[in-house]
């Protein structure tokens, strides 16, 4: 190998192994990692030793583990962590939502548990902040803007409703070992302060501590103090910390993502998120296209017949520009349907409904997709058969555009979207900043 090839592998070596929880979470964090400065991959899943990854300083695992029982959601989780520290990783961040969605059964507590053990890490650190969207943590209590968590729509949330702010309190009720807080006078004094935080409360026998930060300026030495522990949990705040510490270490080089490779063609828009967001995207969206809104509960008890009319609508539409297809609903309709069907059968049946419009939609013909909702981005990568995905421009923060790697279809541009990010018109964005 010349000296080309030899810094070129030197940049390229991966430095940050990354376990997302959710897919849209996964790129939420990819898009955070390229614009600190790192290349970056994300895979869905664990990768099969075959699939062909281009090299990387960070790599991130997209898993669908939010929501599903704990024991699975640890055991998906160790062996990513696993794939990871064998790549290379020296440190592996398990990415979770900025709005700390979980249980007190878990998973963010017990996935944070299985991962310091494996590890052999005496601590871990844990922020859900990510300023640029508006969370932030003080005392240990997350906002989302000016308002508690508690406080917040997120408190109604149909799968994960938050009704706690105080996170030391919420992580403690799902972990093994107790709780700690490093606040934020010790952030504002430094990584060294941090570290010194940490180390004592895990004298105290803490397993994990939330770390406090408001602005974008704490993630800094958050990251740096972070990166001296070979495991972390938090949001893409944190993400951006860790970037900026392994450049300034000299463990990863500064880079400049590629543009993506034109797909073309026309788009549309799934949404299966009920976030007050995506419902106020989809009322913005009707101003410039046709959007079908499909009723739960009828598609639950008839998904052929849904399904039918949804290809149907797309079909007549498509030829005139873009369209949506929603499933999102407001918070008392969603509470009858949960109530009807049960939360975890409805979920799991109008993400599958919404899953089986794109394998159709793809099979027609369509390359380009925006994905309103994390559970069902994913269900809607699966069916697409998708490994990998390239990191593109950043359409809003938290959401780039996106390369599909590895889809049995070929080139697939995506925007998959966490329910909450992006303002009224990040629907208009996304279809414009689609490759």
């Amino acid at each position: 190998m010349d000296g080309n090839g030899q810094a070129e592998a030197q940049k390229r070596a991966l430095a940050l192994g990354c376990i997302a929880d959710d897919h849209t979470g996964a790129t939420d964090l990819a898009n955070t990692l390229a614009r600190a400065g790192l290349s970056v991959v994300q895979t869905i899943g664990v990768p099969d030793p075959d699939l062909a990854i281009p090299a990387a300083e960070a790599l991130v695992v997209a898993l669908k583990i939010r929501s599903v029982p704990a024991q699975e959601a640890v055991s998906r989780a160790r062996a990513a962590r696993e794939m990871l520290v064998a790549a290379g990783a020296g440190h592996v961040l398990y990415k979770i939502c900025s709005t700390f969605d979980s249980t007190d059964a878990g998973n963010i507590g017990p996935v944070t548990d299985a991962l310091r053990a494996d590890a052999g890490a005496a601590i871990v650190p844990v922020c859900p902040a990510f300023p640029g969207t508006g969370r932030t943590v003080y005392q240990g209590h997350l906002f989302v803007g000016d308002r508690l968590l508690s406080e917040s729509p997120l408190k109604d949330h149909p799968l994960n409703p938050m009704r706690d702010a105080d996170l030391v309190r919420v992580l403690s009720r799902q972990s093994a070992a107790p709780v700690g807080l490093v606040a934020h006078a010790d952030v504002r004094a430094g990584a060294e302060a941090i570290g010194k935080r940490l180390a004592a409360l895990a004298g105290e026998g803490r397993g994990a501590a939330i770390v406090d930060a408001v602005c974008d300026d704490d993630l800094i030495p958050l990251g740096q103090a972070a990166l001296a522990h070979p495991v972390s949990t938090g949001a893409s705040g944190l993400g951006h910390g860790l970037a900026r510490a392994l450049i300034a270490s000299g463990r990863a080089s500064e880079s400049v993502s590629s543009a993506l490779p034109p797909v073309g063609g026309p788009a549309v828009i799934l949404a299966g998120s009920s976030s007050a967001a995506t419902r106020a995207q989809l009322a913005a969206a009707q101003a410039f296209m046709p959007v079908m809104r499909i009723d739960a509960a009828a598609a639950i008890a008839d998904p052929e017949r849904a399904l039918a009319d949804a290809l149907a609508f797309a079909r007549e539409k498509l030829p005139s520009g873009p369209l949506a297809i929603a499933t999102s609903a407001e918070p008392e309709v969603v509470a009858a349907v949960q109530a009807r069907f049960g939360a975890g059968f409805a979920g799991a049946a109008l993400e599958g409904l919404l899953a089986r419009i794109a394998e159709h939609l793809v099979a027609y013909g369509l390359r380009r997709l925006v994905v309103a909702g994390g559970e069902t981005s994913g269900a809607v990568v699966e069916a697409l058969q998708i490994k990998a995905l390239r990191i593109g421009a950043e359409i809003a923060p938290g959401v780039p555009a996106t390369l599909a790697l590895g889809a049995p279809a070929g080139a697939l541009a995506l925007a998959l979207k966490s329910g909450n990010f992006g303002g009224e018109d990040f629907f208009a964005r996304a279809l414009e900043a689609l490759p």
